[in-house]
């Protein structure tokens, strides 16, 4: 399971002192630890005859879950990226392109430039869009297959131009 691969990685970079590893490894378990906390409380709130080991049992994770969380991470990355180029300050791009780097390795393989064009139009075929009003029935069909997959804003970007 991916968590188990993500806590493995992060004893050893303990052991090689790889402090910048550490911290990234250490702020993504929390951050999937948080979402199953999240899952944990919604189950119970909509569930209140379940007993701990239930609600324990039913709060775990699941892998495209847990992949969310990663690339949830990828994307505060790459938002802050934008932000601090436009800011001028290269020694925080560097310091979050590294820790990019780090993540990245656990999402799926990412979808080319051209992989998410053919997704775009199967889409258009398919939902019949036409024009910029059907963005969202168009955004519907494409977000599941290239979730955790593909950056948000390039998909968003190729959608626009295809619907030009």
């Amino acid at each position: 399971m991916l968590l188990e691969e993500i806590k493995k990685d992060l004893i050893s970079f303990q052991k090689d002192k790889n402090e910048v590893g550490v911290s990234v490894l250490r702020m993504l378990v929390s951050s999937i630890v948080n979402k199953g906390k999240d899952k944990r409380l919604k189950i119970a709130n909509e569930n209140p005859e379940l007993n701990d080991n239930e609600l324990d049992e039913k709060s775990i994770l699941t892998e495209e879950e847990t992949i969310e969380a990663v690339a949830s991470e990828v994307k505060k990355r790459r938002d802050s990226i934008q932000s601090f180029e436009t800011g001028g300050r290269k020694d925080l791009v560097e310091k979050e392109e590294k820790e990019l780097e780090f993540l990245k390795k656990y999402l799926p393989k990412e979808l080319t430039e051209e992989e998410i064009r053919i997704i775009v139009k199967e889409a258009k075929e398919k939902t019949g869009a036409i024009s910029q009003k059907d963005i969202g029935l168009l955004m519907k069909e494409i977000v599941p297959k290239t979730k955790g997959k593909a950056d948000g804003n390039l998909v968003a970007k190729i959608v626009k131009e295809e619907l030009q």
